[in-house]
């Protein structure tokens, strides 16, 4: 409410300037205000919740009668910059994924854990919902279920496909022995396991995770949707195109591929090396 308040003081102390009637503004003025503030480089975030004040202050005074009509519904929301996701660096990944104590069941399923959201991109949700019969061993692939039920195959390299083996052979059959739980006789069968012998929640794949990370030496606010960034990103600097990666990740549009892969200099460079008739 402070963050309200002051930002309606602002707005009222510019039209006692400006000798104009803040209860009586139009779209004109409000625009000038806007745009004032715009040339002071106010951030368009700020600008927004600026113009969100006034929009809700004009609003409230239609609803109660003391203005005709709403002036600020015309204006239009400044555009605001869609922020860049957070990636691990190369350093950060290779720490992370050699964190797990894989001398324990435990460890190995972190192990596995972490590697299939390294080598797919997967989605934390997609990760707790896998079964031990979505991955094809023969064909190297991960079977995912993204969002809208939407199925994609994600090929896998050899230290995920190693890591989750191992786990599946030798740590999940320890979590079950230990929980005194059996695997039905037929499928399908959860692939990340609690201590207790359930299947693992997203809720407890991202609190693991973090457990993981802050061993790792890694920023308390990295989430596990890091690693997707990280793969995608990854890809990209490998020279794996867009359109790739944007099956790959599941998404319906390619901008949204777009905002998680942003484009680094290196990477801009050896386009234009590689495609640019001058570019040698």
């Amino acid at each position: 409410m402070t963050a309200y308040g002051s930002r309606l003081e602002r707005f009222a102390a510019w039209c006692e300037r400006e000798d104009i009637d803040a209860f009586a503004a139009d779209v004109r003025t409000i625009r000038r205000y806007l745009a004032e503030l715009s040339r002071e480089q106010v951030a368009p975030r700020t600008l927004a919740a600026h113009l969100s004040a006034i929009r809700s202050l004009y609003r409230w005074m239609a609803a109660e009668g003391i203005v005709e009509g709403d002036a600020v519904s015309a204006i239009a929301s400044p555009k605001l910059p869609r922020d860049l996701p957070g990636v691990l660096t190369t350093q950060q990944v290779e720490a992370l994924l050699k964190t797990p104590d894989t001398s324990t069941p435990a460890g190995l399923r972190d192990a596995a854990m972490l590697e299939l959201l390294y080598a797919s991109g997967a989605r934390i949700s997609e990760l707790a919902a896998l079964n031990v019969e979505s991955i094809s061993w023969s064909e190297r692939t991960l079977r995912l279920w993204g969002k809208g039920s939407k199925e994609r195959i994600v090929p896998l390299y050899r230290r995920a496909l190693e890591a989750t083996r191992l786990y599946i052979e030798e740590g999940r059959p320890e979590l079950l022995a230990q929980a005194k739980r059996r695997d039905p006789a037929t499928g399908p069968h959860p692939l990340l396991i609690s201590a207790r012998g359930n299947r693992m929640s997203a809720a407890m794949l991202r609190r693991r995770f973090h457990m993981l990370a802050t061993l790792a030496g890694i920023p308390a606010d990295i989430a596990p949707h890091a690693m997707r960034h990280t793969f995608a990103t990854d890809l990209l600097e490998g020279g794996a195109d867009l359109r790739s990666v944007q099956e790959l990740l599941g998404h319906a549009s390619l901008s949204t591929t777009q905002i998680y892969t942003h484009l680094t200099p290196d990477r801009l460079k050896r386009a234009v090396a590689q495609a640019h008739p001058r570019g040698e």
